[in-house]
C-alpha cells in the first residue's frame, strides 16, 4: 500500500483523523512505518500491527514508539476477536475470499464500522483467491491451488509468471473467488450503509467507509475527490 500512501492514503488519514489504526499484514514494515509517522504526531494515537511472520525488527519499533506500537503476532481470524474497537484498519494480509470476507464480518461487529483500506482489489487477486497458508482456510472454502504464476488475460496457472512462489487458485472468476468479490459479498449482505471508493492502479486499492452521518458523508465525498486529484 505504500504506492498510496502521499497522494491517498495520507490525505484520508488527515481528513478523517483516526487514533487507533489496526494493520492486517505488515510484511518488512515499510506502510508499518508510514503508519506510526502519523500516529507518533497523532494525540493517544496508536498502531495494532498483526502478521504471522513479521520481516522487520518488531522489538526496535517497540523502543522506539513505545505504547504507540503493538505487534500481534499470528492469525488476523483468531486476534481480530480479540480487537473492539478501531477506527481505521488496513487489510493487506492473506488475499482470499474467505480470509479477506471474515475479516470485514469481525469488523462489523465493532461499535462503528472503522474506515477500511483494502489492497488487491484488481488484477490479480480481486477475481482469484491466493494462499499464504493453505491449511489455515477450511477446505471447503479452499479453491485448488498451486505454486505457479499468473498472467494478465489467461486463466490457468503458468510455469513462469507472477507470485509463481505462492499458492494461487488454479482458475479465476467464479463464486468465492478473490478480495474484490469478498468485499461484493460482504457489502451485499451488511446492514450498515457503507460506500466503497476504488483505485485501480498498483493491483488496487480500496477505501471502505460508513454512510451513516453528515460527517461521514462528507468524508465520502472528500475521499472520492482525493481519489479523483490523485489521478491514479
Amino acid at each position: 500500500m505504500i504506492y498510496f500512501w502521499n497522494q491517498i492514503i495520507h490525505p484520508i488519514l488527515q481528513l478523517t483523523k483516526p487514533k487507533t489504526i489496526v494493520e492486517i499484514g505488515c510484511a518488512q514494515g515499510l506502510n508499518t512505518m508510514n503508519l506510526l509517522s502519523y500516529i507518533n504526531e497523532a494525540d493517544n494515537g496508536r498502531l495494532i500491527a498483526i502478521d504471522p511472520s513479521p520481516q522487520f525488527d518488531v522489538q526496535q519499533l517497540k523502543l522506539q514508539f513505545g505504547d504507540k506500537f503493538e505487534m500481534l503476532q499470528g492469525f488476523s481470524l483468531e486476534l481480530l476477536p480479540h480487537i473492539r474497537q478501531s477506527d481505521a484498519v488496513f487489510v493487506d494480509g492473506d488475499h482470499n475470499w474467505f480470509t479477506v470476507y471474515h475479516e470485514l464480518k469481525h469488523l462489523e461487529r465493532m461499535e462503528r464500522f472503522p474506515i477500511v483500506f483494502l489492497h488487491d482489489l484488481e488484477w490479480p487477486y480481486g477475481r482469484r483467491d491466493m494462499y499464504y497458508f493453505p491449511e489455515s482456510i477450511p477446505v471447503q472454502f479452499r479453491k485448488p491451488s498451486a505454486k505457479k504464476g499468473i498472467l494478465p488475460g489467461v486463466n490457468e496457472l503458468v510455469e513462469e509468471g507472477h507470485n509463481s512462489s505462492v499458492h494461487n487458485a488454479e482458475y479465476e472468476y467464479g463464486e468465492r473467488n478473490g478480495v474484490l468479490t469478498a468485499v461484493e459479498d460482504f457489502m451485499k449482505e451488511s446492514k450498515r450503509p457503507l460506500q466503497l471508493h476504488r483505485v485501480h492502479s498498483q493491483f488496487g486499492l480500496g477505501v471502505l467507509m460508513p454512510d451513516d452521518s453528515d460527517i461521514y458523508r462528507h468524508y465520502n465525498e472528500m475521499a472520492r475527490h482525493i481519489i479523483a486529484q490523485s489521478g491514479m
